[in-house]
């Protein structure tokens, strides 16, 4: 083999996805067609329970740095470095406020640093981690694409151009036109697009009538601001004929005027893009040792920026039990919970999407609905229910046990020792909290819990809670660490 894995596509979900199986032992190889970081304008933040993944694997300090960089550079200031922006998030541009959420909600306590993160740029996300994936052995090969491959059972020979590589595994990464997908023979099914989005940075004269923020119009929706040349249109009048050339000035000037009915003249852009509501997901996330993350998975509008986090999610995710099947101590059928625990998830955000598009729409009965989700989405209750989904913190995994962690991304909790929960996870191993057990999977917290001081935990290397106690015993510990990691040397003995 040249490589455990070839990962084709390098943006942020193949690069933390590389990250993953290098801190696992795997050797892995990332071919991204692109020679650069994709500029086009993107997803400007992060969720809580991503905050978290990164902030684990000790990425905290370079993404604020990158981050601060990335603010100066768009004139933007950075009061907001330590405090929560006055926006939580927004359904189908009905925006929900901070000052109406309940923080003090079980789902936000002991969220630790990496709450202070979630403002941050897909460029500084991706730049980080290429950095970090490189900087653990991960082999970044840019200007080159997978161009086909053929699988058997012990293996996958890569086809680069006139290339190939010998690999154990290939996950595809490459995007919502994934051709790992398409030629490995994944089912794709979901709902045709009915929208035409664009979204540019650009030069505009005339702009100061266009208002800042979202409008809903009777031809569709546009958002100017809150960056400086920042303009987003929604047309509901079906997919655009062409995805593939570039956006012209022309084509984003007439959507603008289209949509707002304003004489806004565009007079030069800086990064422009299309993008529909085509929604799909793939019925499985592998077929023998092609697996794939990300939009290769599924795809959906863009609209409450939740693909990045359900990419990252995914890498995550997979990383850890790819990497153990690979090293050969993963239990039977440990990599089939790959697809159990994300493919829900990956489904909630389809729905997400369908149903802000179904409120965005112009038309009276949306009009309608519109009207009754914002009497909702602004209580407090309702606000604080958007702000739990929205930071991904609602989602459990089907583990084993009744605990209230079980299953959850685990609190950032801080110990008698001085340290906290991420501090353990910068190599990617099990954390075990308030017990012991001699084995070099699992990283065992010297000090005990202060939030909770009888806590008995066994963390996963995701950062999920994959068994939990708090009535002093170790009941269910063999079980769980036999579930997720296997048997273990019988001569290893558990401590309480």
């Amino acid at each position: 083999m040249d490589f455990d894995v070839v990962i084709s596509g390098g943006g942020p979900v193949g690069l933390m996805l590389a990250g993953e199986l290098r801190l696992g032992g795997a050797t892995v190889l990332v071919v991204e067609r692109r020679t650069e970081i994709d500029p086009t304008l993107k997803a400007g933040s992060i969720n809580l329970v991503t905050a978290e993944a990164l902030y684990r694997r000790g990425l905290l300090d370079r993404l604020e740095a990158e981050r601060d960089q990335a603010l100066r550079a768009m004139k933007v200031g950075t009061g907001l470095r330590n405090s929560p922006p006055p926006l939580v998030g927004h359904f189908g541009g009905i925006m929900v406020g901070s000052d109406r959420v309940d923080f003090t909600d079980p789902a936000f306590r002991d969220a630790g640093p990496a709450a202070r993160l979630t403002l941050v740029g897909q460029q500084s996300v991706e730049k980080v981690l290429e950095q970090h994936a490189t900087g653990l052995g991960a082999v970044v090969r840019r200007g080159a694409e997978v161009t086909g491959f053929d699988a058997d059972d012990h293996g996958v020979t890569v086809f680069l151009g006139g290339d190939r590589v010998r690999a154990g595994w290939l996950v595809g990464c490459d995007g919502g036109r994934s051709l790992v997908r398409k030629l490995a023979g994944f089912a794709f099914p979901g709902t045709d697009p009915e929208i035409t989005g664009r979204q540019a940075l650009a030069d505009l004269d005339g702009a100061e009538a266009l208002g800042v923020g979202w409008h809903r119009t009777d031809t569709g929706v546009y958002v100017h601001g809150p960056l400086p040349g920042r303009i987003l249109t929604v047309e509901f009048d079906g997919p655009p004929a062409d995805r593939t050339s570039p956006v012209t000035v022309a084509e984003l000037q007439e959507s603008v005027r289209r949509v707002s009915g304003v004489d806004v003249t565009v007079t030069a852009l800086r990064s422009a893009t299309r993008f529909t509501d085509n929604a799909r997901q793939a019925t499985t996330y592998r077929r023998g040792r092609v697996l794939l993350a990300g939009d290769a998975a599924h795809v959906h509008s863009p609209f409450g920026g939740q693909g990045l986090n359900l990419g990252i999610g995914d890498a995550v995710n997979l990383g850890w039990k790819l990497a153990a099947t690979i090293r050969g101590t993963a239990p039977e059928g440990l990599l089939d919970t790959y697809t159990v625990e994300r493919h829900p998830i990956g489904e909630w955000v389809l729905e997400w999407t369908r149903a802000q598009i179904a409120a965005m729409r112009p038309d009276p009965r949306a009009k309608a609905l519109r009207s009754v989700l914002t009497d909702l989405l602004t209580t407090g209750d309702g606000s604080t229910y958007l702000a739990k989904k929205l930071s991904g913190q609602l989602h459990r995994y089907p583990v084993d046990g009744e605990h209230d962690l079980a299953g959850r991304s685990a609190p950032d909790f801080e110990f008698t020792d001085g340290s906290r929960l991420a501090d353990h996870c910068h190599d990617g191993r099990a954390v075990l909290i308030g017990a012991r057990i001699d084995d070099e999977r699992v990283r065992v917290v010297p000090g005990r819990c202060v939030q909770r001081p009888g806590l008995k935990a066994l963390i996963r290397p995701d950062g999920h809670v994959a068994w939990a106690s708090e009535d002093g015993g170790t009941d269910g510990l063999e079980k769980a660490f036999a579930t997720w990691f296997g048997t273990r040397d019988p001569s290893h003995r558990v401590f309480a």
